[in-house]
């Protein structure tokens, strides 16, 4: 009994933390402070408040939470993007996660050297740790929001691609700081790694389709568990074989994204809710191991406040400003990507690297990561509107919808639409009876204000309205969301 009561106080611990985490975000919003922010900070002043809380996880247990947190909250992000979206922004994307990383990194360590004094290899590590942007902070900056232009795609489509780049550079130099690597060797690591990283996506992303659409399975419950073993299959497979992991985990959820397939949207909201609960995991994890009573205030407090604002107003505008010169993106764009680069779990993770590695000055390392990070979520995170704003890029909240009106079918639907009437749009104003939507075409319902109405041939629509279209149509979207007006004489 005493162990079952002393299991019942650890979950009950561990319950009321997620719940407060969970409702945090409220808090999030109406401080306009990113969530991460706020679990990171959180958890960081309670582990100094609490002793007892640190001890629970060693600095390799926080590594392996990490790993599989950003599996998934990386999987998700594939499936966000789609590979329609990340083809229109492949260049701009590529060029930043590949090239901007080492270039960040390079630029970085040389500042660092040359400001502070510290040797080249701390120097290196802090710029490697600190170059790629952080999938966590960017799509929960930017995921319950609409970017006009380019930008949005851009900033989430590299920071899936850079953090595998970032994880192979510091591997690499921490090789070489161990007496057990070379400059070569980083190089041919490097391209094995993204070749087979690559390629197991590419196949894992492919063979995941097929069986999304033509494996048929007993309940409904099961897709996204499908999708969940087959995210961690394509991981391991990756990393057996000497390849990244976490692009290939990338790749294929970006290959899976503009897939129809039965119950994909299940899939879909499984796999956005297991990236938050990732999200609020691996900063909680990573604040745990922050001791703020030994960080010394001038090696780490100011020389990271000082490596901040390096590497958010001269490292990374310089490289964003180099690598896009000739992309066809307008100038409030390049500066939008310029400062919504944001870092968070992964430098911290890099960092930690480090420490498991016993490299000389990790804790400083791993010290000026975290002001880096807070630095970033905090201050980054809370200006990415203004500076939208400011740059002349519409940024939107995306209103939820949580109530889901939905008719299971057998079989997938070829003639189904779903439309909602536009303003001065050829329905707006104008009865059922009197639109020209085809012989074979009807409208079967009809949304208007959170209530469902009878779709009857004198019902009048109006702006706001949302239909339902069952039949072939070839105007309906011209009808409906504008268009040539194509109504009854």
């Amino acid at each position: 009994m005493t162990d079952a009561a002393e299991f019942g106080r650890v979950v009950l611990i561990v319950a009321v933390g997620f719940a407060v985490a969970i409702l945090s975000s409220r808090i999030s919003g109406r401080l306009r402070v990113p969530a991460p922010a706020l679990f990171l900070a959180a958890a960081t002043v309670s582990s100094d408040l609490i002793p007892n809380l640190a001890p629970l996880l060693t600095i390799h247990d926080v590594e392996r939470i990490c790993l599989v947190a950003l599996i998934v909250i990386l999987f998700d992000g594939g499936m966000d993007i789609g590979v329609t979206r990340f083809r229109e922004s492949l260049w701009p994307i590529v060029s930043l996660g590949v090239v901007g990383t080492f270039l960040v990194a390079g630029l970085l360590a040389v500042l660092v050297h040359a400001l502070f004094g510290a040797s080249w290899t701390t120097s290196l590590l802090i710029g490697a740790a600190l170059a790629p942007t952080d999938p966590a902070v960017v799509f929960s900056v930017l995921g319950g929001s609409e970017v006009s232009g380019r930008s949005d795609d851009i900033l989430k489509g590299e920071s899936g691609v850079n953090d595998p780049v970032g994880i192979a550079l510091v591997i690499g130099l921490l090789d070489i700081a161990t007496n057990s690597g070379s400059s070569l060797g980083i190089a041919e690591d490097f391209a094995l790694q993204m070749a087979v990283g690559l390629a197991v996506g590419v196949i894992g992303g492919l063979a995941l389709g097929r069986a999304m659409r033509d494996l048929m399975l007993p309940d409904s419950a099961l897709y996204p568990l499908l999708t969940l073993s087959a995210a961690g299959i394509v991981y391991g497979l990756a990393s057996v074989l000497h390849g990244s992991g976490f692009l290939a985990v990338f790749v294929t959820g970006v290959l899976i994204a503009d897939l129809r397939a039965p119950y994909k949207a299940e899939i879909e909201h499984f796999h956005k809710a297991l990236a938050s609960l990732g999200e609020i995991v691996v900063f909680v994890a990573l604040g745990l191991t922050i001791d703020l009573g030994s960080l010394d205030l001038r090696s780490v407090w100011l020389d990271g406040l000082a490596v901040a604002v390096l590497l958010t107003f001269l490292a990374r505008p310089l490289v964003v400003a180099a690598l896009l010169a000739r992309a066809r993106l307008t100038r409030g764009e390049k500066v939008f990507i310029a400062w919504a680069g944001m870092r968070g779990a992964v430098p911290i993770l890099l960092a930690a690297f480090t420490l498991l590695e016993g490299v000389d000055h990790a804790n400083r390392i791993y010290g000026i990561v975290f002001v880096v990070v807070m630095f970033s979520v905090v201050v980054q995170g809370s200006l990415v509107p203004t500076v939208a704003g400011r740059v002349g890029l519409r940024m939107r909240q995306i209103h939820q919808e949580p109530w889901d009106l939905s008719v299971r079918l057998r079989d997938e639907p070829q003639e189904v639409g779903r439309y909602v009437v536009a303003a001065g749009s050829p329905a707006d104003g104008v009865a059922l009876r009197d639109l020209v939507l085809g012989e074979r075409a009807w409208i079967s319902l009809i949304m208007r204000d959170g209530a469902a109405r009878q779709a009857r041939g004198d019902s009048v629509l109006r702006a706001g309205d949302e239909v339902l279209v069952l039949g072939t149509s070839a105007h309906a979207q011209a009808v409906f969301e504008g268009g040539s007006r194509t109504v009854g004489a």
